[in-house]
């Protein structure tokens, strides 16, 4: 699972997922990205069962890329546990994905193939996505 080594605050405020992702929105790396479409956290074991779907799929042929990391605390109370007495442990990691956030990204392996892997990737993951090639921001940059 992917989680930070430590972190200098223990705990975070849950915040806000408003707007589109800002940064990490265009493919950079690879030939092939999954784009998010809707905002949500994405928890570590989430990614993780994105990134074991791809690799299978491919067969260790090409290379893939996690463009998001879990770097958010989220905490949650025991069972029977009354109200109140501060707040609760960690429970696991998330990391915050708005619409537009490039999450997986793919190179080295045929474009029928990159595609079929991330439709596997994407059913793993609780929002809906999108299948991207680099072109597409090229000639929107006019590169």
């Amino acid at each position: 699972m992917l989680m930070p080594k430590r972190t200098k605050y223990r705990k975070q405020f849950r915040g806000k997922m408003r707007g589109n992702a800002e940064r990490g929105n265009v493919v950079n790396f690879g030939d092939y990205g999954l784009m998010a479409m809707e905002p949500a956290w994405i928890t570590s074991r989430q990614i993780e069962a994105a990134r074991i779907a791809m690799t299978r799929h491919i067969k260790r042929g090409g290379k893939v890329w996690i463009r998001v990391f879990p770097d958010k605390p989220y905490t949650k109370k025991p069972l029977e546990q009354r109200m109140g007495k501060g707040k609760a442990g960690v429970e696991g990691w998330v990391a915050v994905v708005k619409p537009g956030k490039i999450m997986f990204e793919m190179n080295g392996v045929a474009p029928d193939v990159a595609k079929e892997a991330m439709r596997l990737a994407q059913h793993k993951l609780p929002i809906r996505t999108k299948f991207v090639l680099k072109e597409e921001f090229q000639e929107a940059n006019g590169v």
